[in-house]
């Protein structure tokens, strides 16, 4: 029944309405929050530490000042733009600007290593405003459908999904399985010091109060991407910022993105399978509350290496356009997919979408399923909002590229001081312990050892994000089960994905592991013996 009201006599009135948000969005005084808010969401997603979530937070109370439509407007435009920006300093320094743009440095920061600087923030670009134009466009013609979706789903559901995340990791890992699957599961065990998330009790504390609270990913972020990389070239003496040109393959691609504000046909025709897919896949996985875009850039990226010929699949991981668009256009759907059950259910889909809740009941407005029936124009200017939001980010390509390809100019020695200041900063900023600095430097240490003996770091922060997301629901749905496992394969939807997860991991680890045997028995000579 309400696909076929989004069908038929229901889109006329979403468009009137449509039309009505950008009347108000287009007025002088919220143009001008507007053009604030991307200020503002650029600046906090380039610069590390300083994320879109810390900056809406700082944002909310000034919104008390202005009219709800104004205000929450504004905080809307900040996490979308903030969403694209982390990419930027991923890529210009491997340093994720948001723990959004983790997967980006995979592909990223090779790329500007290779002399495809241009071509990188132009594939991130593109990528994130179609990513975010569909997901808005998903939004505002089927969050009914969506939010019925979101509801229906429950613990062993969210279990699951997150499970195949974490299976997914073993197409990460750097060319070994088995490592990167190590690496995984210790991320995960740093995602349970603390306090537990049912019974309030201390885990893993040895008595300091600084494991009470947990292992915050921030700093490890910061540690194992930013200051890991920085010990890494002082060592080698090279350049964080490779040549601007196109030189390492794919030249006449580069040459037309570099240059243009609107994406080439040739964008489309190489990426077409990685849009389509990534786009709805991340509007789904930022409607699932908690998820956000940190989990649709894991998903986008993994996703991406199963939409693209072999030949490019192999080389993830080592500077392919690819491995640029497919977490951009993932991460940037589900930003505008987290505000399906915010604004249909009163949940949040992720931490920055928590915040703006907080706004909404600041001015006395309470986000649930009758909310676009009473409080429409405040909700379709939050649509166009977002919907201009991602346009203004496409049209900001040519004067992007150009801005920080100035970057290559700054003196190396300033480059890296700069980037140990940034990195310090943000590990203090977020939680204002000075702990987090010495978990920061003794993570970036690690990361720098581990990365010499080809141990993947990004799947340690997969396993540390994702862990203790997961956690929660597989506790709550054993126990509303009494004990029972069977739960996860009586629901269809978590039975599923479950088996999904379980032939993701252990088909390319068998895979490994013979492939690991074939080798030993060669070097033995057992191979020739039994020949």
């Amino acid at each position: 029944m309400i696909v076929e009201g989004v069908a038929s006599g229901a889109v006329p009135l979403i468009i009137q309405d449509l039309l009505a948000g950008f009347g108000n969005v287009l007025t002088p005084f919220n143009m001008f929050l507007f053009f604030i808010g991307i200020t503002l969401g650029m600046m906090s997603g380039a610069i590390p530490g300083l994320n879109g979530t810390m900056t809406v937070v700082l944002m909310v109370p000034i919104t008390y000042a202005m009219a709800p439509d104004s205000g929450i407007m504004m905080l809307a435009v900040i996490y979308a733009a903030a969403v694209y920006a982390g990419s930027i300093s991923a890529i210009l320094f491997k340093v994720p600007g948001a723990p959004e743009a983790i997967m980006t440095t995979l592909d990223g920061y090779p790329m500007n290593q290779n002399g495809q600087l241009r071509e990188a923030i132009s594939t991130a670009v593109f990528a994130s405003a179609f990513g975010g134009i569909v997901g808005t466009l998903i939004l505002i013609f089927f969050s009914p459908v969506l939010a019925e979706f979101a509801i229906q789903l429950s613990d062993p559901e969210f279990f699951a999904v997150i499970l195949l995340g974490l299976a997914l990791v073993s197409t990460i890992g750097a060319g070994n399985i088995t490592k990167a699957t190590m690496m995984m599961c210790f991320g995960l065990f740093l995602g349970v010091f603390g306090f537990d998330p049912l019974t309030g009790v201390p885990r893993f504390t040895f008595g300091s109060n600084y494991l009470a609270s947990g292992i915050d990913f921030i700093p490890v972020i910061l540690g194992v991407f930013a200051f890991s990389e920085v010990l890494k070239q002082i060592q080698s003496g090279g350049s964080l910022i490779g040549g601007g040109g196109g030189e390492a393959g794919g030249s006449d691609f580069s040459e037309a993105t570099s240059g243009s504000m609107f994406p080439p046909l040739s964008y489309f025709k190489r990426f077409g399978r990685i849009l389509g897919v990534n786009s709805v896949m991340g509007t789904i996985i930022g409607v699932l509350p908690g998820a956000g875009a940190t989990t649709g850039a894991l998903f986008g990226y993994t996703f991406g290496q199963r939409l693209v010929p072999k030949s490019v699949r192999e080389k993830f991981g080592t500077g392919v356009p690819e491995g640029v668009a497919a977490p951009e256009t993932a991460n940037n759907a589900a930003a505008s997919g987290a505000f399906v059950p915010l604004l249909t259910l009163g949940i949040p889909g992720s931490a920055t979408t928590a915040v703006i809740l907080a706004a909404f009941i600041l001015h006395g407005i309470r986000p649930g399923p009758s909310l676009i029936e009473q409080q429409g124009p405040l909700v379709y200017t939050i649509f166009a909002a977002l919907l201009m939001a991602n346009v203004a980010i496409l049209l900001l390509n040519k004067p992007v590229v150009r801005l920080f390809l100035q970057v290559r100019h700054i003196p190396r020695e300033l480059l890296l001081s700069l980037i140990v200041i940034f990195t310090v900063v943000g590990a203090f900023a977020t939680r204002n312990i000075m702990a987090d600095l010495w978990t920061m430097f003794l993570f970036g240490v690690a990361a720098y050892y581990l990365e010499k003996y080809n141990y993947s770091v990004a799947p340690m922060v997969i396993g540390l994000v994702l862990g203790p997301l997961a956690e929660p629901s597989l506790r709550r749905s054993l126990t509303k089960a009494g004990g029972d496992w069977m739960v996860f394969f009586q629901r269809p939807v978590s039975a599923v994905m479950i088996t999904l997860a379980v032939l993701t991991f252990f088909i390319p680890l068998i895979m490994d592991s013979t492939q690991f045997g074939d080798r030993i028995r060669e070097q033995l000579g057992l191979t020739e013996l039994e020949q």
